[in-house]
């Protein structure tokens, strides 16, 4: 603590995007940079490699697709946002959401996320998850919790 009681800054971090590898998954995470209330990543997605509907307690989440396509859905797998390269969506904290990579080339999507405290070690530390969406036999997605 510095003489008028604030915190040291944290230092500068520099960093490349760089494409997780996907190998045989559907999908995979890449952390690029994170502090205690902010995460920086980037996620690839096969075609069709969804998750399950959740929402964060504490984090706002800004994605911005940079290849591929993606699709954003709400509760009842209402469509919340069909974007292109480019293109981005804000998900609030508290907002039930799931997404899918919808085109015929891998998704490449940069997720930002701040958290209204401290983000803590695990990735999906308030992460729940809500009424399971219904998985089609062999769809290659996730399995609902």
């Amino acid at each position: 603590m510095t003489a008028a009681g604030a915190a040291q800054p944290q230092q500068a971090r520099v960093f490349s995007l760089t494409t997780p590898d996907l190998g045989e998954r559907k999908r995979k995470l890449q952390v690029m940079a994170r502090t205690d209330i902010a995460l920086c990543a980037l996620q690839a997605v096969r075609e069709g490699g969804e998750n399950n509907l959740h929402s964060h307690t504490t984090l706002d989440g800004f994605w911005i697709v940079l290849s591929g396509r993606a699709r954003f859905y709400t509760t009842d797998d209402v469509l919340v946002a069909d974007l292109g390269p480019r293109e981005g969506v804000l998900i609030p904290r508290g907002y039930p959401y799931w997404f899918e990579s919808a085109g015929e080339e891998n998704l490449e999507i940069l997720q930002f996320e701040a958290a209204a405290r401290g983000l803590g070690e695990d990735v999906n530390f308030d992460r729940v998850d809500h009424k399971p969406r219904k998985f089609a036999p062999g769809s290659g997605g996730l399995a609902p919790p």
